[in-house]
């Protein structure tokens, strides 16, 4: 979690000439609380990627209609790889800012901006969307709500527009900045308490909806009768993908886990398995029960809808997950409030944007900016999106984008640190791997499920370009827009466009292992590097960093303190000391 404790992660800066280069520039303020043990990390991602099924089920289901439980697979397939590639990186690189840091880390600063804004895109849909989604479950209890409107601009009329949907959403978007920025959030045992009683609830409705409702000549005959033509189906594929992004929130957190080369992988695997069946278990079931025409007419709440078709239990069943999902996916729509200012404060402490947006408020202690600017966006992109009849739809359009490009840049990552940094200690590996052996004499593995999943998410994004008119206008509109606000910082601030500032990446690792009390992590990284030494001719008892350089401190993103407690950082070369002592 993000406290006001006074612990930081360490980062080393290097003077060369006159001239300093960071990992990050020096600054003063409140920053990393390791306070995320197993189930926390678990249900921290939970509640942001286990809610995407009350999102994702309607819409999916007017786009592919009897082959809907074909697009959950295909796309929770790809889902898989992605959550194996992240999984690896964020056991191997504990590091605030998830994707595209390990972008940064990769392919450096240009492809780590680019990977970073493709994340803030998809961090304004959350908000945007899931506000409408928690506004679509309450309406549940009242549909008056929910009236369509033909709505005339200058002459320009708009069918089927909902403005008291589209009010309710910009009620709670506005709401959670607020609270955001007053530094409030929902604290972790709430997370906790919520994904359990989650878990528990769809895997109820699932067991008694198969136990009373499932009908498989229903299935059968809807997708027999129903079967969507090429381009329908690859377009459900492509916003299916919604109902499994999230998981990355779990190695945004990395830095905030305690013993995150062990919890990671765990946590991580285990919410693979529970949102891939969750998926393909609610759209086999859809299938199986109601006509899908009726899931696209109910696409702002297709689980309370379907939980309502339950023999026995759907007069409680209904109501109960209605309350339940506009909860849950308010919390989503919260995760992309704070997380859009968590991933602005990473990339503008690697000077990606300017330092200005992470700046915090002196009573507060929050980004207001940041949080200010993207809400703002996310207002912007939901208003747009209510002028159309669909507006859950509009916005699936942009998410999908950013996801997929994202996605694609961190396999690309994944493929390229294992040739470029075999070093670094991978506690979990991604499977499939080929052996070659490099130059230097030292063992490279070519990941083969790495390369598969490249290949799905290039499908995934190729589908998006060729099926959501939205998507790809609005989609290279906002990376055109990020790119010039790249160039003219870099531009304004001395720094290579193209280029990379120089950092010193190992001496950040062990300052964060030792901080993480990864210990094993620490000596293995040290004997890597060591052996790395001797193996291309450098002295072997060379140090990490250059004689002049030295460790900074570096917050990230404030909120508001949970606990009293304090812990102090021990940087890398202290635990060395302490250890030869």
């Amino acid at each position: 979690m993000l406290g006001n404790q006074s612990a930081r992660a360490p980062l080393a800066s290097t003077e060369a000439d006159g001239h300093t280069t960071t990992a990050a520039q020096e600054s003063v303020g409140p920053g990393l609380r390791r306070a995320v043990g197993v189930w926390g990390s678990y249900t921290w991602g939970y509640a942001d990627v286990g809610a995407d099924v009350y999102v994702a089920l309607g819409i999916v289901m007017a786009a592919a209609q009897g082959a809907t439980n074909v697009a959950f697979l295909f796309a929770g397939l790809v889902y898989v790889m992605v959550g194996l590639a992240y999984t690896e990186l964020a056991a191997a690189y504990p590091m605030a800012g998830g994707g595209q840091f390990y972008v940064l880390r990769g392919l450096g600063d240009f492809w780590g901006f680019v990977a970073g804004w493709a994340v803030l895109l998809d961090f304004t849909i959350d908000i945007s969307l899931f506000a409408l989604a928690s506004a679509g479950y309450i309406n549940f209890f009242l549909p008056v709500l929910n009236t369509r409107i033909d709505l005339h601009l200058g002459g320009l009329t708009l069918p089927g527009v909902q403005p008291w949907l589209i009010l309710e959403a910009t009620i709670f978007v506005v709401l959670l900045t607020v609270l955001n920025i007053i530094g409030v959030r929902e604290s972790s045992r709430f997370n906790e308490v919520l994904g359990a009683l989650d878990v528990i609830s769809e895997s109820t409705i699932l067991f008694f909806g198969f136990l009373f409702a499932f009908d498989p000549q229903l299935l059968l005959r809807q997708m027999t009768q129903s079967w969507p033509d090429p381009y329908h189906l690859a377009y459900g594929a492509s916003l299916a993908i919604i109902s499994f992004v999230g998981l990355e929130s779990i190695s945004q957190a990395s830095q905030e886990t305690i013993r995150p080369g062990k919890v990671v992988p765990r946590t991580s695997l285990a919410l693979i398995l529970t949102v891939l069946i969750y998926a393909l278990a609610f759209s086999n079931l859809g299938l199986a029960m109601l006509p899908w025409q009726s899931f696209a007419e109910h696409n702002g709440d297709p689980i309370a809808w379907l939980a309502s078709h339950i023999p026995f239990l759907g007069l409680v069943a209904g109501p109960y997950v209605a309350l339940l999902g506009a909860t849950l996916v308010l919390i989503s729509s919260n995760a992309g409030v704070f997380g859009s200012s968590r991933i602005t404060y990473s990339m503008a402490r690697y000077d990606l944007l300017p330092r200005q947006l992470a700046r915090v408020h002196p009573k507060f202690r929050t980004p207001v900016r940041t949080l200010v600017v993207f809400s703002g966006f996310a207002l912007l992109e939901l208003w747009l999106a209510g002028l159309s009849p669909n507006a859950y739809d509009v916005l699936g359009n942009m998410y999908a984008f950013g996801a997929a490009t994202a996605y694609i840049l961190v396999f690309i990552s994944l493929l390229v640190l294992r040739f470029v940094d075999p070093w670094t200690p991978r506690p979990f590996k991604v499977p499939l791997n080929i052996r070659f052996r490099g130059k230097d004499g030292e063992s490279r593995f070519l990941p083969v499920v790495g390369i598969l999943g490249l290949l799905g998410i290039s499908s995934m994004l190729v589908m998006v370009v060729l099926t959501h008119a939205i998507g790809r206008l609005a989609g290279p509109g906002w990376l055109l827009l990020g790119l010039l606000i790249y160039v003219w910082h870099r531009k304004r601030s001395g720094l290579p466009v193209f280029g990379s500032v120089p950092r010193n990446w190992p001496e950040e690792q062990l300052a964060v292992y030792a901080d993480a009390e990864e210990y094993d992590l620490v000596e293995e990284l040290r004997e890597n590097l060591a052996r790395k030494r001797l193996l291309t001719g450098e002295e072997a008892r060379a140090p990490l960093a250059p004689p002049t350089a030295r460790v900074v401190s570096v917050p990230v993103p404030p909120q508001e303190s949970r606990g009293n407690g304090r812990r102090t950082t021990t940087t890398a070369r202290e635990e060395e000391q302490r250890r030869e002592g």
